[in-house]
């Protein structure tokens, strides 16, 4: 008597090959895990009863002990706090500015692969003309822009989250014709399939067929490239925080710290040794996550 097969759905056949990457495994659990330490560092702050905003002259270049857990920075201020807090702000970075550009690239990607003739001929040159660009040099530029002199209002220019929104919408403005592409090419494939006719035939607006039946199918590569951006974003922001234009103090982050460190890193090396550790093993969990959700979502893979 033959075996009857267990059906599984298609997300538990997703768990099931994920499960089998253990690399983007360890990565997820590692991100989790760092995600939860940075939201718990006003927790750890009130526990220890160490700020790492209050500067302590007394203190400076204090090695690790139980009372500065990785020592305290050339200011007095304890650096395991202040890795918490600027992980806070570097994930946020990541995550939103990946978002933002996977937001940006799905919508025109899904209108020119679906409206086609001059939309996608217009869509696609400008992403075109925005991937030659010198992405990097531009970004420098942008970052350096003062922008007391665009007509913004003094308040928020000088508010912490001016940094903040700047290099989401820098981010946002280069980023997206990958996504884009990605986005059209799934969708010139799906409104061909019978289903997307039909439902075409019995009149449903082109707004409805792209958001229930064209977005749910092109997806995954978006969930892809976004994991793997949040990485380069990631990247892209200590860059600019080390150069001085991305996140700025007394705002933390890794990139600012890689800054203050590079003055007195013979002094105490571990000022940089701590953020670009946290920097080097972020980037690659993420890039592991991304390759593991690459073969999970691939329904080709072997379970």
């Amino acid at each position: 008597m033959p075996v009857p097969r267990v059906r599984l759905s298609p997300w538990r056949l997703v768990w099931i090959r994920f499960r089998c990457h253990k690399a983007g495994l360890v990565s997820a659990v590692f991100i989790l895990l760092l995600v939860l330490l940075c939201l718990s560092a006003p927790l750890i702050a009130a526990w220890s009863g160490n700020d790492p905003f209050n500067v302590n002259f007394f203190a400076r270049f204090e090695p690790a002990g139980s009372q500065y857990w990785l020592g305290a920075d050339e200011l007095g201020r304890d650096v395991f706090l202040r890795l918490l807090y600027g992980g806070q702000v570097s994930l946020m970075v990541g995550l939103v500015s990946a978002f933002a550009t996977a937001i940006v690239g799905t919508l025109v990607g899904v209108c020119a692969g679906y409206f086609g003739g001059k939309l996608d001929a217009i869509l696609m040159r400008v992403a075109d003309f925005t991937l030659s660009l010198p992405t990097l040099p531009l970004m420098i530029v942008l970052a350096a822009v003062d922008m007391n002199k665009l007509g913004l209002p003094q308040s928020w220019v000088q508010s912490e989250n001016a940094s903040f929104i700047r290099i989401i919408i820098i981010v946002a403005l280069f980023g997206w014709p990958i996504t884009a592409r990605l986005v059209r090419s799934g969708t010139l494939s799906v409104r061909e399939r019978d289903y997307v006719k039909a439902v075409v035939g019995y009149g449903a607006s082109p707004w409805r067929i792209m958001r229930r039946h064209i977005l749910p199918n092109v997806l995954s590569p978006v969930i892809i490239a976004t994991t793997m951006a949040v990485g380069g974003v990631i990247l892209l922001e200590s860059a600019l925080s080390f150069l001085g234009l991305g996140i700025q103090p007394p705002t933390p982050s890794w990139g600012n710290m890689l800054q203050n460190a590079q003055e007195v890193i013979w002094q105490s090396p571990g000022l940089a040794i701590y953020p670009g550790v946290a920097i080097l093993s972020t980037v690659m969990a993420f890039n592991f996550l991304g390759d593991a959700l690459q073969d999970a979502l691939d329904p080709k893979s072997i379970v």
